[in-house]
């Protein structure tokens, strides 16, 4: 006798529920892969100021190496993992630009140039950097005439040489300015002297009450290459009257194109 097997028909409503697990799982799946490589990775950073003109502008976009220089507590997306020091740490060299904590306000992240490493004697006089007791070399370039953001200025471009060879871009406004001319800084052990390329409009380790010594914990990342830039169309596009939303967004479209950096996008920063 021969039996008659019955086909088991699923419910529209049981695949509906599957698809929406399934669903989640790829989200879900998505969402850590993504954090994973943003903790121990890669992390996208943009340029809001103009404190590393020339070599970083206003509206960059930049990948930073959260691998350079180990992990700490602040490598993580909202502090989720809390511990103190750093692990598979390494330390900076003189002349990266990194991202960091602000020591007085750990929940803002900072950009700048390393100039002092532990032990150092760090001293700025009549504009020229020192690093333990000599002067570092820079040659003049050139006058620019640049926004920065806050105002427009003359300045003066010049090649700076750190002791280790790493050579990098500055700008000068005078010679004479409030941080031209600074005490001695002894960068203590554990911790980095940071500075702006932008040297008269950047608040960084010669302001003591601003930001001061970087500790090792805060360092986040080594600034590797430039994704994106632009220079921004600022209030071009702002219009009044009836159709203002329409014809703001027109001219947006219009104008956006024009505005990006084509030049600089997927330079690598130590190469600026």
């Amino acid at each position: 006798m021969m039996m008659e097997r019955t086909a088991l028909k699923t419910k529209p409503e049981e695949k509906d529920e599957d698809s929406l697990i399934e669903f989640a799982k790829a989200i879900a799946m998505a969402v850590v892969i993504a954090l994973t490589i943003r903790s121990f990775a890669f992390e996208p950073f943009n340029i809001p100021s103009g404190s590393l003109l020339p070599t970083l502008q206003i509206g960059d976009y930049l990948f930073v190496e959260k691998y350079a220089y180990g992990y700490s507590k602040y490598s993580f997306p909202l502090n989720i993992i809390d511990f103190r020091g750093r692990i598979f740490e390494s330390e900076p060299k003189r002349g990266d630009i990194a991202v960091f904590r602000r020591p007085k306000k750990v929940d803002v992240d900072y950009i700048k140039r390393i100039v002092g490493l532990p032990g150092d004697r760090i001293q700025v006089i009549r504009g020229i950097l020192h690093i333990n007791d000599k002067p570092v070399m820079r040659d003049f370039r050139n006058a620019e005439t640049v926004d920065d953001g806050e105002h427009v200025s003359l300045y003066k471009r010049y090649i700076e040489t750190l002791p280790n060879g790493v050579q990098h871009y500055i700008y000068e406004i005078s010679d004479e300015s409030h941080f031209d001319n600074t005490q001695v800084y002894t960068v203590p052990s554990g911790y980095y002297f940071a500075m702006g390329d932008n040297r008269d409009s950047s608040l960084d380790s010669r302001s003591s009450n601003g930001v001061g010594f970087i500790p090792a914990e805060n360092l986040i990342g080594r600034a590797w290459f430039i994704f994106f830039s632009t220079e921004g169309i600022g209030n071009k596009c702002d219009r009044e009257g009836t159709f203002a939303l329409a014809s703001s967004f027109g001219c947006k479209l219009l104008k956006w194109p024009g505005a990006i950096r084509v030049n600089r996008i997927f330079k690598k920063v130590n190469e600026l």
